[in-house]
């Protein structure tokens, strides 16, 4: 039996091609995936990534999921009997549960879609592609795949500024927002908001994209599924690993704020030098600032225990960590931590781990 679904006839360099749409479950029984490996050299498509597909099938439990773009499909040459141009009414005819082609761009969300419980809710966008031979089609997967800019992680951040939901991700943007502008902030004009510096900006060290993360991993382990759930209206569930994450989900953003804000006015306090020339030393760059927020947790334990998150309490914290260093005859320069990444951060912030046993 043959179904038959409209089309839009498209003109381009490489040749015309039919725009159509269809459900995403129809379109999966009618097509495969010629992935290239070292026993099938004439595949074009890298290997499925099941840790991919899995996050686009909890993306689709989001209100308001969307894939606008479209499946591309090659129909093979071999298979034009159970696929049917019909010129007259522009209608393609296919038989169902035949596979026809293969896909060339698009698996994961066809196959994340199919593995969510909302698969039937997603008709796609999807383009047919006919008479290309291998090396046509793994020109198309390349040009596809290579030409994408990634979008600035700072722009994101700051687009969730317009959302009306209190997700995860409008929570550190606002606080990024807030750090960077209030004149008593630790961080008044030293984030690249938008990931680039303005004028003024001589002392901005770290981008907004890095602040709004690290603020993340203080409040949730997934952002994206808690902003799904907050779509919902579905209750989020508390997280001891999460110092900061009850103030956000009774909306507290004020107070996330001010105790960040008193943490890293202490050490602006106790490490003057530092914060007066930030671009020679790493605590005001990404690895001294991470490096504090992996240590974050620690921290706020032990003022919860004490019942405080103060200035003054912070400043006790971070005059330790100081001894610490000089005991162990550290700088807080390239000298001593040399290079970036993970391990220095990792490195900075057991130093000051350590160095909380003389406070505690």
């Amino acid at each position: 039996m043959k179904k038959a679904i409209n089309y839009i006839e498209v003109h381009q360099p490489i040749g015309t091609f039919y725009l159509s749409a269809m459900p995403a479950m129809d379109l999966l029984s009618i097509v495969d995936v010629d992935q290239r490996s070292s026993a099938n050299q004439d595949g074009v498509q890298r290997e499925r990534s099941k840790s991919r597909v899995a996050e686009i099938g909890r993306y689709c439990s989001d209100p308001d999921a969307v894939f606008p773009t479209p499946i591309v499909v090659s129909v093979n040459e071999e298979n034009y009997e159970k696929i049917t141009l019909n010129e007259e009414d522009q209608t393609i005819s296919y038989e169902e549960n035949a596979k026809i082609g293969s896909v060339l761009d698009g698996q994961h969300r066809l196959w994340g879609i199919a593995e969510s419980e909302y698969k039937d809710k997603f008709i796609l966008p999807v383009v047919f592609m006919f008479g290309l031979n291998k090396e046509e089609e793994a020109y198309i997967f390349a040009t596809i795949n290579s030409n994408q800019t990634k979008v600035s992680v700072s722009l994101i951040y700051d687009l969730f500024e317009n959302s009306k939901y209190h997700s995860p991700q409008k929570t550190a943007h606002y606080i990024a927002r807030v750090m960077n502008s209030e004149k008593d902030s630790p961080f008044y004009e030293r984030l690249k908001m938008l990931g680039k510096k303005e004028d003024g900006q001589e002392n901005a060290t770290l981008s907004q994209g890095t602040f709004a993360k690290a603020v993340l991993s203080l409040i949730s382990r997934n952002p994206k599924d808690d902003m799904i759930k907050v779509k919902r209206g579905e209750t989020l569930e508390r997280d001891s690993s999460r110092p900061l994450r009850d103030y956000y989900i009774t909306e507290k953003d004020v107070v996330i704020a001010k105790i960040l804000y008193n943490c890293f006015n202490a050490l602006k306090s106790v490490f003057p030098d530092e914060w007066n020339n930030p671009n020679e030393n790493i605590l005001w760059k990404t690895t001294g600032f991470l490096g504090i927020i992996r240590a974050f947790p620690y921290i706020y334990e032990i003022g919860e225990r004490r019942k405080t998150l103060d200035e003054n309490f912070f400043i006790s914290c971070f005059e330790a960590f100081r001894r610490k260093l000089k005991e162990e005859g550290l700088t807080l320069n390239s000298k001593s931590f040399p290079g970036g990444g993970d391990q220095n951060q990792v490195r900075l912030s057991k130093v000051l781990v350590e160095s909380l046993k003389y406070i505690d």
